[in-house]
């Protein structure tokens, strides 16, 4: 579709994702901004392309128009701008594993904002997923049971960083008012309210489902081209499929609470003497 004869929408996949063309990120007006933000809030990640020319200082303040910028504590930072962390596929800036950002604080990012200035020649998409259309999708009974969880979600990196969070299995989006899942494989470690066997099988069947193709969409990049996307009802996965260097700039806006149905249940006491022994990644803690 197309709005007006300034912008041009188009939508990237049935479940989520428009790109738009014919705005200049560096003299970003507040109409142009309100088109992207509506978009944002309809479509869940937008491209906005052909913007080679960007500038720190306009992604910068891009992202202030969504709300606070954070000042990452533990990335490399773009020299003379902490609000941008660099993404360098040579220094471990590779992330496949299906993730959404940084849900181990107890205000995780609204929004992430990503400008790709070094593409391989080919390979390096990525991919999102639309975490409302895959609540929507659960069957009543599964909704009625997830809508009363909780999960923890955790980070360690070694003894240098460690977070921890509390949130609902299930979040309401706080502008539009969908229900949402609000779990990833990269940081949720189990519900506290099931024994962690339980939890290790109801997460693995969340996270299969969350993947479903039916669920995302597959952007292909260009070089300058920036993507927004809403942090709150969102994964995505940088899919490793290629040799070169890929490089990019991104700043995260900082956010809200979680919310969702209180839970139902106290958290699970176990049995004296109950061990476990995980088989998943991140389910990091014992009892």
């Amino acid at each position: 579709m197309t709005t007006s004869t300034a912008a041009d929408v188009r939508l990237v996949a049935g479940a989520l994702g428009a790109r738009v063309r014919g705005i200049d990120l560096n003299t970003l007006t507040d109409s142009g901004f309100a088109l992207i933000h509506d978009l944002l809030l309809a479509h869940q990640v937008v491209f906005v392309a052909g913007q080679t020319g960007l500038t720190p200082e306009a992604h910068v303040a891009f992202g202030r128009r969504f709300g606070e910028v954070e000042l990452h504590p533990y990335l490399p930072r773009l020299e003379g701008h902490p609000e941008i962390v660099v993404i360098d596929s040579t220094d471990g800036g590779k992330v496949d594993v299906w993730h959404t950002d940084m849900t181990f604080h107890q205000s995780p990012p609204i929004a992430s904002i990503l400008h790709l200035t070094e593409l391989p020649e080919v390979g390096g998409d990525t991919m999102w997923t639309n975490q409302c259309r895959v609540y929507e999708a659960l069957s009543a009974p599964l909704r009625d049971l997830v809508d009363g969880l909780t999960a923890i979600h955790v980070i360690r990196i070694g003894t240098e960083f460690t977070s921890r969070a509390e949130h609902p299995v299930v979040r309401v989006h706080p502008e539009t008012g969908r229900r949402s899942l609000y779990v990833n494989r990269l940081f949720t470690s189990h519900i506290p309210q099931l024994t962690r066997t339980e939890s290790d099988a109801l997460l693995e069947h969340l996270f299969r489902f969350s993947e479903s193709p039916q669920f995302t969409c597959r952007y292909r990049w260009r070089v300058g081209d920036v993507a927004v996307w809403d942090n709150r009802v969102t994964q995505h996965y940088a899919i490793n499929d290629y040799d070169g260097v890929r490089r990019g700039q991104r700043i995260t806006v900082l956010g809200d609470h979680p919310t969702g149905n209180p839970p139902r249940w106290e958290h699970y006491a176990p049995a004296p003497g109950e061990r476990y022994w995980p088989d998943r990644v991140n389910a990091v803690e014992s009892y």
